[in-house]
C-alpha cells in the first residue's frame, strides 16, 4: 500500500485506495472531484479511473494476488501493468479476452496447501454475479455456489513474487465496485425484423439491446454508444433485428453544443426516405434514452458534410414518434365463468361480444390478439383439447386451429403479425399457426429448446423475443430469427432460475422487461427482470395466493387462488388492490404478451 499512497501524493489528488490491491482510484483528467469527471460534457459520463501499479519486490504473495486483480480492473485503460504480475512464461500464454467474470465485493483469499518459500498458492473464494461478454452482454449468474480460483506464485531472482498460473485460465476477474466503476449500462435500438441488405422497414418499429459500455477517458460516452451502435446487436438478437448502418459504418466524431448533437459518420451508404427514417430512429432514441442528447436536435454528417443531401441533415424532437416503439395503452380483460369481460380503471365491464363473451366451461388461459379482434383458448378435455379460436363479433364461433391434449398444449401465445404460437410437448416442438396462410399449424424449429421440458411459451410484444419456462424453475428468453417466411427460434439464455422455489407464470410488460410469478413454500414474489441483462426487482408481495398474472406497460394484474378476484398493483402506492371481487373472476388478460 506504501506504492498506492506515494502515488497519491505526487498526484496532488483524492485519491481512494484498495486495501492490499497495489492500486489507487483517482477523478480522470486532473485534480477535481469525482462527481465532475466529464469535465462537464453533457455527453459524458462520471467515472473513476484505476490506477495500477507494478508489484514490488517486499509485497508478500497476497499482496501480489490483489494487486493482479486490480491491475485487471485498470486493464482496458493501462494494459501493460497487468503483465509485470506475471511470470515472463505466464505473460506469454495468458490472454484478456473471453468472458468478464464479476464477483462480489471483498473476496475472500487464503493460502493453500505447504509452501516451500519459492512456490505459493492462493485461493480466492468469491461469490459469482455475471459475465460481461465480448459483445458487451451482461449476462447473470444462475447457478448456485461460490467460486474459487487458485493463483500460483514463485519467487523470483529479487525475491518477489510473481504469478505463474492461474487455475480458470484466460480473462478478467472484477469486482461489482469496479463494473460500476468502469461501466454503463445501455440502451441501443435496432429495427425489428431480420437483417438483410433488401430490408425495407416498413413496420417501423425499434427493439431495444440493453448492454454494459466501458467508459473511455479517450472519448465522450456518446461517441463510445454510437460506436457500439454501428457494430450491430448483442448475440441475444442476432438474425432478429437489423440496422441501416451498413458493414465498414465508422462514428469519426460525436460533438455538442447548446442546441444541437453532431454525429459525424464515415463509410458506404446510399440513402433514401425509408433508410433516412430508420437512421433518424436508430439515432435518436439511442442517444436520448441514454441521456445523451436530452432532447436537442442532432445532426448527421459525413465526412463532416451535409449528410444526404446539401443541406444539414437533422433529426429534430417531433422524429422521435412513439409509434416506432409500440403502444403501451390496451383495453384489459378478465375471465369470469369462462365469459371475457373488459376491466375498466374503476369497475368490471361488459362481456366482449360473440362466443367468447358467453359462459362456458369448456376453454382455460385465454389469450387476445393485437387490437382484440380475435380470443384463443386452450380447450378443456371436454371441449377434446387443442387451440381454440373465436373472432371477437356477433357471427364469431370456436374453431379449433391446433390439435392436442390439453395437458401437452401450452396456453396459446398471439404474435403480433397475427399468427399464434403455443408448445406441444408432446412431440417437443414448437407449433406456429397462420391463418393468413390457410394452411394448418405448422412446426417451427427450434434447437435450443431440444429436450427440454417446455411448459410455457410466451412471445414479446416487439414481435421479436420469446420467453419460455423450463420446468418449474427456470426462464430462458430468446428470439424469433429467419424472417416471417420460415421462422426459427434461436438465441436462446437462462433469464433465471430458483431453487426450493416454483414459477408459476410469466408475463411481458413490453419488449424488454419480463414479470415472473414465483412461489415458495410460505410466500410469493412477482419480480420484473430486464432481458437484456437479467437486473431483477421485486414487487411488494400480496398476503393472497395469486394464480396468474397479466401486464402491459406500467400495468399489473393478477387473479388469485381461493376465493377467485382481481388484483391490480398501484404503482404510486407500491401495493395491490381489488379490482374484481366477485369469486369467479380469473385469468386477467392484456392483448398480447
Amino acid at each position: 500500500m506504501r506504492s498506492s499512497r506515494r502515488l497519491a501524493a505526487a498526484l496532488a489528488v483524492a485519491v481512494v485506495a484498495w486495501a492490499g490491491s497495489g492500486c489507487a482510484v483517482i477523478p480522470v483528467g486532473g485534480p477535481f472531484p469525482v462527481d465532475e469527471a466529464g469535465g462537464g460534457d453533457p455527453m459524458s459520463k462520471p467515472f473513476q479511473r484505476m490506477i495500477a501499479v507494478p508489484p514490488q519486490p517486499a509485497w508478500a504473495p497476497l499482496q501480489v494476488v490483489q494487486g493482479l486483480q486490480a491491475a485487471m480492473a485498470a486493464y482496458a485503460d493501462e494494459p501493460d501493468v497487468l503483465s509485470t504480475y506475471l511470470t515472463p512464461a505466464a505473460a506469454k500464454t495468458w490472454r484478456p479476452d473471453g468472458p468478464v467474470t464479476v464477483i462480489a465485493n471483498r473476496p475472500k483469499y487464503d493460502y493453500v496447501g505447504k509452501s516451500d518459500g519459492d512456490q505459493v498458492v492462493i485461493r480466492l473464494v468469491g461469490t459469482p454475479i455475471a459475465r460481461i461478454e465480448a459483445d458487451d452482454t451482461y449476462m447473470p449468474y444462475t447457478g448456485v455456489g461460490d467460486i474459487s480460483i487458485d493463483f500460483t506464485l514463485v519467487k523470483d531472482a529479487q525475491g518477489g513474487y510473481h504469478v505463474q498460473s492461474v487455475e480458470r485460465g484466460a480473462g478478467l476477474l472484477l469486482t461489482m465496485d469496479d463494473v460500476a466503476r468502469a461501466y454503463r449500462p445501455t440502451k441501443l435500438y435496432f429495427l425489428a425484423g431480420p437483417p438483410g441488405p433488401s430490408r425495407l422497414f416498413a413496420e417501423r418499429r425499434l427493439v431495444v439491446d440493453r448492454v454494459w459500455l466501458r467508459v473511455k477517458p479517450t472519448e465522450n460516452f456518446a461517441q463510445t454508444i454510437v460506436r457500439r451502435l454501428l457494430e450491430g446487436p448483442s448475440k441475444a438478437l442476432h438474425g432478429a433485428v437489423g440496422s441501416v448502418f451498413p458493414q465498414g459504418m465508422s462514428v469519426r466524431s460525436v460533438r455538442s453544443d447548446d442546441d444541437r448533437v453532431v454525429v459525424d459518420l464515415h463509410g458506404p451508404i446510399a440513402p433514401d426516405e425509408l433508410y433516412t427514417d430508420g437512421l433518424k430512429a436508430q439515432l435518436k432514441w439511442t442517444l436520448n434514452n441514454n441521456d445523451m442528447a436530452n432532447g436537442r436536435t442532432v445532426e448527421v454528417q459525413l465526412d463532416g458534410e451535409p449528410f444526404y443531401s446539401s443541406d444539414p441533415f437533422v433529426i429534430r424532437a417531433d422524429d422521435m414518434r412513439e409509434d416506432w416503439l409500440g403502444s403501451n395503452v390496451s383495453p384489459a380483460y378478465y375471465v369470469s365463468k369462462g365469459a371475457v369481460r373488459s376491466l375498466g380503471d374503476e369497475r368490471a365491464g361488459n362481456a366482449v361480444q360473440g362466443p367468447a363473451g358467453q359462459p362456458n366451461e369448456l376453454y382455460s388461459r385465454l389469450a387476445m390478439s393485437d387490437g382484440g379482434a380475435m380470443v384463443a383458448a386452450r380447450g378443456t378435455p371436454a371441449a377434446g383439447g387443442g387451440i381454440w379460436v373465436t373472432r371477437v363479433a356477433p357471427d364469431g364461433r370456436w374453431q379449433r386451429w391446433i390439435q392436442g391434449r390439453q395437458e401437452d398444449l401450452t396456453p396459446p401465445s398471439w404474435h403480433r403479425d397475427g399468427t399464434l404460437w403455443t408448445y406441444d410437448r408432446a412431440n417437443g416442438t414448437v407449433l406456429r399457426c397462420d391463418p393468413a396462410s390457410g394452411r394448418g399449424p405448422e412446426r417451427v424449429a427450434a434447437p435450443g429448446l431440444d429436450g427440454l421440458d417446455v411448459t410455457r411459451l410466451r412471445v414479446s410484444r416487439d414481435g421479436v423475443r420469446v420467453a419460455v419456462t423450463v420446468g418449474k424453475n427456470e426462464v430462458r428468453v430468446g428470439a424469433i430469427t429467419g424472417g416471417g417466411g420460415a421462422p426459427m427460434l434461436g438465441n436462446f439464455q437462462t433469464l433465471t432460475r430458483v431453487t426450493d422455489e416454483e414459477i408459476r407464470d410469466i408475463a411481458w410488460r413490453d419488449g424488454e422487461r419480463l414479470l415472473v410469478l414465483v412461489q415458495s413454500k410460505n410466500a410469493q414474489s412477482v419480480r420484473e427482470i430486464y432481458v437484456g441483462d437479467g437486473q431483477s426487482t421485486e414487487l411488494p408481495a400480496t398476503n393472497k395466493r395469486l394464480e396468474s398474472i397479466s401486464a402491459l406497460g406500467q400495468r399489473l394484474l393478477a387473479a388469485t387462488e381461493g376465493r377467485k378476484e382481481i388484483l391490480e398493483f398501484n404503482q404510486d402506492k407500491q401495493g395491490w388492490v381489488s379490482k374484481v371481487d366477485g369469486g369467479d373472476a380469473a385469468n386477467p388478460i392484456f392483448s398480447l404478451g
